[in-house]
């Protein structure tokens, strides 16, 4: 597979943006593995490396600070879908998250942002059920085999990448 184009959109807030400054480290038709620096830089947050799982419907990222001290693992529910030109992927934000610290602590969160979303018909029925699906389906790996399966294939592209 050519790398593909990165793009993310979101529907709260509404925005489509093109991740052009993410760099590929891996790319085959069941992962993409990506570095980068956050795009709303902050204090506690400065870079980090994505899974985009294309087969599974969510994107493992672990976040570091500006040190390169971990903050945690962060987990999209996502659709991936055709981006709007040939060879681009299009990551929709279907709102639910999972964090994951360092300690163990597992966070689930924006529930209530998925629900207005389908009140508001900013996405239909079919993208409620996949979210769901991918959540419960995420959850369930996370239980199974922690976070270290998920994140294996970024330790290996860092490592390949060296």
């Amino acid at each position: 597979m050519d790398h593909p184009v990165l793009y993310r959109k979101r529907v709260i807030p509404n925005e489509c943006i093109l991740l052009k400054d993410d760099h590929i480290l891996q790319c085959d038709e069941n992962t993409i593995v990506t570095s980068w620096n956050a795009i709303h830089p902050r204090s506690d947050l400065s870079h980090g490396y994505s899974c985009y799982y294309l087969k599974r419907g969510y994107k493992i990222s672990k976040f570091y600070r500006a040190d390169s001290t971990l903050m945690y693992w962060y987990c999209d529910i996502v659709d991936y879908q055709q981006g709007p030109e040939e060879n681009s992927v299009l990551t929709f934000d279907l709102l639910a998250d999972v964090v994951i610290y360092p300690d163990g602590k597992i966070r689930i969160l924006d529930l209530d942002e998925l629900s207005e979303a389908f009140e508001q018909k900013l996405i239909d029925e079919r993208l409620l059920k996949k979210a769901l699906t991918s959540l419960g389906d995420l959850m369930d790996a996370i239980y199974e085999n922690s976070i270290s399966a998920l994140e294996a294939p970024i330790i290996k592209a860092i490592s390949q990448n060296s």
